[in-house]
């Protein structure tokens, strides 16, 4: 595995994110929805250098079920406040093909919400399957398989400091 992204530059590019949030929203109140599992990890690290009242909540979604095929998307989103009239910004791990974002960000539109925005931390080029405008960026990524600070492959890595990217013989290994 080779690492694309070190802790710090991580660190960094979180920063610029809360920096543009905080620009953004100002002091107005802020509820934080986090796409479960994957940005548990971002979500953390996010919210504590933003500047405004947050409320946070969350949603599970899961498309990927071991391997690195997407499959139907599966939403629940009993964690999720009461949202009505409020500014939301639903932070994701990962912009892939679109489907997650769009649906979960569809979801909330439906509650109510006067203002829904999107952050993802990786935003990967080259595997866009809808067209939809993500609000904040973390970094952008060519089209390569990665794990690391929340992203898993079959339920491991997500605890690894950094985000490093798959090789083909790292996969072929993990799956034998």
């Amino acid at each position: 595995m080779k690492i694309l992204f070190s802790e710090e530059q991580l660190q960094q590019g979180i920063s610029r994110m809360a920096t543009e949030i905080n620009q953004r929203f100002g002091h107005e109140p802020l509820t934080v929805i986090c796409v479960m599992t994957g940005s548990i990890i971002l979500v953390a690290d996010l919210i504590r250098q933003l500047v405004m009242p947050v409320k946070l909540g969350s949603v599970h979604a899961c498309s990927y079920r071991g391997g690195t095929s997407r499959s139907e998307l599966e939403l629940d989103a009993s964690m999720l406040p009461n949202l009505e009239g409020s500014n939301v910004l639903i932070v994701d791990d990962i912009f892939d093909t679109g489907h997650t974002l769009t649906a979960v960000h569809q979801h909330i539109e439906s509650l109510g919400a006067t203002c829904v925005e999107t952050a993802v931390l990786l935003y990967k080029h080259g595997r866009e399957e809808l067209d939809f405008q993500v609000n904040f960026i973390g970094f952008e990524i060519p089209d390569e398989f990665v794990v690391g600070y929340g992203l898993d492959y079959q339920g491991i890595y997500r605890n690894l400091p950094y985000v490093g990217v798959m090789e083909s013989h790292d996969l072929a290994q993990d799956e034998s």
